[in-house]
């Protein structure tokens, strides 16, 4: 992709930026960088409100607890097409806060927090000199399903490599998502490799790139959002259990609710920037909300009667493995943080346990799901009873310590 001049508007690049441009423009870094085109801001005026989506109370507060923590493994939303599944995904990136970084860094570093810088920033503080800052909005990358590997996690220049000695590494969408938001689509439809990339960089916030015995790695923290519709083919279960959190949707069957969709879908339409400027003050204040959880995550706190609640309802769920043992607490601590508590409560665990046990249990034929709601909420307060009576023991010989994340 070759490197153009800057923009003559001089504006920022999800305002100049057609969608059929081939060069994505990181217009506030003093040299100009080029992104897959994948990596782009759509404009404000396109993305409806995150809270006038009517309803689907569910699938808002999956987003809006992986965008406080996005460590906790992305979030998966299934459901029939048209119940604004992506519409949904665009419009959290669109409210969430700003952000500082390095600004002429292809990886969006954190000028703050040396732990996670790139080797490259690293070095530049090792050698004396500083690191430029500026301020943008969280970047949202959307993957195409046809996407390769290379594509995804970028590749290394092997030749310059072998013939210079210096390594050569070509970013990917896993360097434009760094710190932003990574959206696929109909996410069952991509190559099960590259979906395993995709959610080991989640896990675990960084991406290795090796090639030939050369290898490469940089941070790579994002809130991964899938979506997809059943009807198109599932994913499999393997793959299923690396979502963090599942959220199943459903077209909404209530009359006034469905006028509700309708008109705010009409008034948008009509009037997009007007209709922007009625909601700003609640997009506004979920943003505040999601600021102020994000600085309140580190300071809350969990016991040990906790995390036996957790772990006595996922071995009574028959849950395989130990994934959604941690995914639950991580989500807990997060649904506290985003209620303005420091301790995690019953509410949070049952809400977290709602969003990451459906899709790892083991369904059986015609069963009910809403029944096994039901026995999730009556097994959760016979783990809570449990875990009581094990805290009562244990306090007999020493306090219940309380820990954080």
């Amino acid at each position: 992709m070759p490197l153009q001049a800057a923009p003559p508007s001089g504006k920022p690049c999800w305002e100049c930026l057609a969608p059929t441009s081939d060069t994505v423009w990181e217009c506030l870094a003093p040299t100009f960088l080029p992104f897959p085109q994948t990596a782009y801001n759509t404009p404000m005026r396109t993305i409806f409100p995150f809270t006038a989506i009517v309803d689907q109370q569910t699938m808002k507060r999956a987003l809006v607890l992986n965008a406080i923590n996005p460590l906790i493994g992305g979030v998966l939303i299934r459901g029939e097409r048209g119940t604004a599944k992506s519409t949904a995904a665009r419009a959290l990136a669109a409210l969430l806060p700003e952000i500082e970084v390095v600004a002429d860094c292809p990886y969006s570093c954190d000028p703050h927090d040396a732990a996670s810088l790139c080797d490259t920033c690293r070095e530049r503080l090792s050698l004396g000199g500083t690191l430029p800052n500026a301020v943008r909005r969280t970047r949202m990358v959307e993957l195409p399903v046809s996407a390769t590997e290379d594509r995804v996690v970028g590749t290394l220049d092997i030749e310059r490599a072998l013939k210079m000695g210096e390594r050569r590494f070509e970013p990917g969408v896993l360097a434009a998502a760094n710190r932003g938001l990574l959206y696929v689509d109909e996410v069952n439809l991509l190559d099960d490799h590259v979906v395993d990339l995709l959610l080991d960089s989640a896990a675990m916030g960084v991406n290795f790139v090796e090639r030939e015995g050369i290898s490469f790695s940089h941070p790579a923290r994002f809130i991964l959002v899938g979506t997809m519709n059943p009807e198109e083919g599932e994913l499999r279960p393997q793959l299923l259990d690396r979502f963090a959190l599942c959220v199943e949707i459903k077209g909404l069957n209530d009359a006034r609710q469905r006028m509700d969709v309708l008109e705010r879908c009409v008034q948008f339409d009509q009037e997009p920037e007007g209709f922007r400027e009625e909601w700003e003050p609640r997009e506004r204040k979920l943003s505040e909300d999601i600021a102020r959880a994000r600085a309140l995550l580190p300071r809350v706190r969990y016991d040990d009667t906790d995390l036996f609640a957790i772990a006595q309802l996922a071995a009574a769920m028959k849950v395989d493995g130990h994934r959604s043992d941690i995914v639950i607490l991580k989500t807990a601590v997060a649904n506290a943080a985003f209620s303005g508590r420091t301790e995690v409560e019953s509410e949070d665990i049952l809400m977290a346990a709602e969003l990451a046990l459906p899709h790892r249990m083991k369904r059986q034929p015609f069963q009910d799901e809403e029944i096994r709601f039901e026995e999730l909420k009556a097994k959760l307060e016979k783990a809570q009873a449990e875990a009581v009576s094990v805290a009562e023991e244990t306090q007999a010989d020493a306090d219940v310590k309380k820990k954080t994340w």
